[in-house]
């Protein structure tokens, strides 16, 4: 008679397997509250204290922490060693584990769950008969999804063998599960011992939270997956209304937007294309900031990604209607402005909680043979000082500072024109800073005379204010930190430009 252990957190579908597997002839050995669950359902099971002849001890975290139950998972069939060595130790053969571990996702989620609560939902006993089946998957079907039930059993009443590459693809889910298990039971004690430097090791765990339609190109496959355990103001957390399915490339803009939304508490758009801004406002309301930012740059925001940190009202959509846009993303939506942006077919709608603070604690960025990580840049006050003679007039230092929000958002080198809460120009990705400033110039027009600049890093040389001041730019305001800081200060106060230096630069690669 072959035997199934059967221990399950989650009960789905256990009756159901239990009750086929018994009409196949097949024995059921079972612990504690699984074993409950199939006897009063109608199950017959075997205690898994009978089998070690040992009882469950330590309130239940030693029940099948033995030979007689891991000899039985690993002994190797082929092998007359394993086998009479089976026979002396009277170990009978285990041949199917369906196993899923203790809640300890679930437990960390829960609100009010104690350090104690949580340390007791880490499951040993499930993951060392996990592993030891898989490990032995040539003789032993592992199965740690409830999912894969019905295909099993169909396959198994329908007298097929369940053939040596369909148990490897069940042995790898169990390693992918427990592997990824492991993964948050450490992120857990990273964060409760305030541990913030990597150890030796680190392993990032993520769950697949959808397939997306293409990855940068259409002959690239992507998917998207989520942090492991996502706060509720996670970008993560956005909910589709409306539209067509997502892409890479529109997931990876929409987090740019999103991210630059959130450094403003007053109700803001921010316009996005290819990761960079390019039109970024504040205003009163959300209808006037979106005006701002679709006005900064109204070619560039055709096809683009626009998010905002207020719920869009019949107002707002109307102006957003009549401009082709990618995505629009907001915390919520009145009924009015469904109505209004559901009559265009090829616009996604998103609710993203966009108007909560979320900071990931770190940037990770993948390169050919490994991973970049870093401290998150993440959203504070901005302490500066004035170099200059001139001091910045206080309307001066808003759109100083509404700036230097935007400007860390921008592919370095990057230059920011900001006048009366709205962006005049972004210029984003040069390898040159005068040549981001030129374009900044360029592309503002008449708007650059009379606003303030943002540069991400210092400027190397004087040129750049020498640009800034024929093109009517009244302020400055820049890291410092170069060997030439000297000639570009003297610079600024030759040409009346206030500047400040913020000691800290912004690159983003």
């Amino acid at each position: 008679m072959k035997s199934a252990l059967i221990s399950v957190s989650d009960k789905t579908g256990v009756v159901d397997l239990a009750k086929r597997l018994t009409g196949l002839g097949w024995r059921i050995i079972s612990t504690g509250g699984t074993s409950k669950t199939l006897n009063e359902n109608g199950v017959k099971t075997t205690d898994i204290s009978e089998v070690t002849g040992f009882p469950e001890c330590m309130d239940g975290r030693v029940k099948t922490l033995h030979p007689k139950v891991h000899g039985g998972l690993l002994a190797r069939r082929s092998l007359e060693s394993h086998m009479n060595q089976a026979d002396q130790l009277g170990i009978d053969m285990i041949d199917m584990v369906v196993v899923n571990l203790y809640p300890f996702k679930a437990t960390l989620e829960r609100e009010g769950s104690t350090h104690e609560e949580i340390i007791e939902n880490i499951d040993i006993g499930g993951p060392s008969m996990l592993r030891s089946a898989a490990k032995n998957y040539e003789d032993v079907m592992v199965v740690c999804d409830p999912s894969d039930y019905e295909g099993i059993l169909e396959s198994m009443e329908a007298g097929e063998h369940y053939d040596v590459e369909k148990r490897a693809l069940l042995a790898l889910k169990v390693f992918e599960h427990t592997s990824h298990y492991d993964a948050l039971i450490a992120a857990y004690l990273q964060k409760h011992t305030g541990r913030t430097e990597p150890g030796k090791t680190v392993t990032l765990t993520y769950e697949l939270q959808q397939s997306l339609r293409y990855g940068e190109n259409p002959h690239q496959k992507a998917w998207f997956l989520k942090d492991a355990i996502m706060s509720e103001a996670s970008m993560s957390a956005f909910k589709q209304l409306h539209g067509k399915e997502l892409s890479f490339n529109n997931l990876n803009d929409l987090s740019s937007a999103v991210q630059m939304v959130r450094e403003f508490d007053q109700p803001a758009a921010i316009a996005v294309k290819h990761t960079n801004p390019c039109g970024a406002a504040v205003g009163h309301d959300v209808a006037t900031a979106y005006q701002l930012a679709h006005d900064a740059d109204p070619t560039s925001i055709y096809g683009g990604i626009v998010a905002v940190n207020r719920e869009i009202d019949k107002e707002t959509a109307d102006k957003m209607s009549q401009t082709f846009l990618e995505i629009i993303a907001a915390p919520s939506y009145t009924e009015e402005a469904l109505e209004v942006l559901t009559r265009k077919k090829n616009i996604r709608l998103l609710t993203i909680p966009t108007h909560k603070a979320f900071e990931d604690s770190i940037d990770v960025k993948k390169i050919e043979g490994g991973l970049l990580i870093q401290d998150a840049d993440h959203k504070g006050e901005v302490p500066y000082r004035v170099v200059t003679d001139r001091i910045p007039t206080d309307s001066e230092i808003a759109d100083l500072m509404f700036g230097w929000k935007i400007v860390k958002h921008v592919k370095s080198n990057a230059i920011v024109l900001a006048k009366n809460d709205a962006t005049i120009a972004v210029a984003p990705g040069q390898t040159s800073r005068i040549w981001a400033a030129e374009n900044a110039v360029r592309q503002g027009g008449k708007g650059v005379k009379g606003s303030a600049m943002a540069s991400d890093a210092f400027f190397p040389f004087p040129d750049v204010i020498e640009a800034a001041a024929a093109a009517g730019i009244t302020a400055i305001v820049q890291p410092g930190g170069s060997v030439n800081d000297k000639d570009v200060i003297a610079a600024a106060n030759k040409h009346g430009i206030a500047m400040i230096f913020t000691d800290k630069r912004h690159f983003k690669h």
